[in-house]
């Protein structure tokens, strides 16, 4: 499972609504474990790295695993679902796709990690071009776009295990 969204949408909050911490694969917070701070943009290219390790080991011993990043880019996405495929996984993309002028108020009321305006009106505009056909069409099997508080907060995840 994919998050897909810009910085403030709630993509985190989300990620721990949903799944035991041991599931959740955050690009945040393997910066913060390799570099000095979630924000630390130096050590991304590792963060990634060991991001796509450990999904790849998740995968294949068939554990569910939710990514947290912005997956804002068709780059960024391909990596996720090469990986999937690879597995034999189901790619599922949920999209925050929230008002900007929330995800702007959100961004600003952060501790930590307040992402600079211009970025994140980059971010933000490159939302606003991923359309649910183009992520299918990229390869998610599920796409499911949110777009209100409420509608995240009434997501529900039911898992089910298949029988071999």
């Amino acid at each position: 499972m994919v998050l897909i969204g810009p910085a403030g949408s709630g993509k985190s909050t989300l990620a721990t609504s949903l799944f035991p911490a041991d599931a959740i694969l955050s690009s945040d917070a393997i910066r913060a474990r390799i570099g000095s701070g979630e924000a630390d943009q130096s050590v991304t290219g590792a963060a990634f790295a060991a991001l796509h390790r450990t999904l790849e080991q998740r995968l294949g011993g068939g554990q569910t695993t939710l990514v947290d990043a912005t997956s804002l880019t068709p780059a960024a996405r391909r990596a996720l679902l090469d990986r999937a495929g690879r597995a034999g996984a189901t790619a599922v993309a949920l999209v925050l796709d929230l008002p900007p002028e929330l995800v702007r108020d959100r961004n600003a009321a952060r501790i930590a990690r307040v992402v600079p305006a211009p970025a994140l009106t980059r971010q933000l505009e490159m939302l606003g071009s991923i359309t649910d056909a183009l992520l299918r069409n990229e390869g998610f099997a599920v796409v499911r776009r949110l777009r209100s508080p409420a509608e995240i907060a009434a997501l529900r995840v039911v898992l089910s295990q298949s029988s071999a």
